[in-house]
């Protein structure tokens, strides 16, 4: 029996050149693209302000998470509850977009008492802007469903629950 163990692994000679080659291209590309001082692609503020899209609409709202697992949506203008995120309902993106803010205002050591804005621009584009931070996330590149429920928090009147899918699901879709 042969104990003797070798770790060496032979790697083909094709596959290091190619490697090689990859490396050796993005460098280059970068170095061109410095060298020719191309601009980098504009961020969708920057295009704003260049084609001078305007507000058509905006919202500034407060995101409180209750003991109960459900999310309160206030508007601030008017201090009522905008919507009720009860715990359990298909309200994922929404709750992912504000994971994301609230963790980056624990980096910034901000608190959750600071405003967001909601605003939907004359080119079409939404956007929702933390007030604290000043970070801003363009919804529209989340496609068009996720967009659908922001600009639904934008245009929505009055607070109305939106329903855990455990209990919808057990009603059998009958009201």
């Amino acid at each position: 029996m042969n104990t003797t163990h070798s770790d060496h692994v032979e790697v083909p000679r094709g596959a290091l050149i190619m490697a090689g080659v990859l490396v050796i291209s993005a460098i280059a590309a970068t170095a061109t693209m410095r060298i020719a001082q191309v601009p980098p692609a504009a961020s969708p503020p920057l295009v704003r302000a260049a084609d001078h899209a305007q507000i058509i609409k905006t919202r500034t709202l407060r995101f409180r998470d209750r003991p109960d697992g459900a999310v309160e949506i206030q508007d601030v203008g008017t201090g009522q509850t905008a919507l009720l995120l009860e715990r359990g309902s298909n309200s994922g993106f929404i709750r992912g977009v504000m994971r994301g803010l609230a963790r980056e205002r624990r980096m910034h050591g901000v608190g959750a008492e600071a405003p967001f804005a909601l605003t939907l621009w004359s080119d079409r584009q939404l956007s929702l802007t933390d007030t604290a931070t000043g970070r801003s996330i363009e919804l529209n590149a989340f496609g068009s469903t996720n967009r659908a429920t922001f600009v639904d928090l934008l245009t929505r009147p009055e607070a109305q629950p939106v329903a855990p899918i455990a209990a919808s699901a057990s009603r059998g879709g009958r009201s």
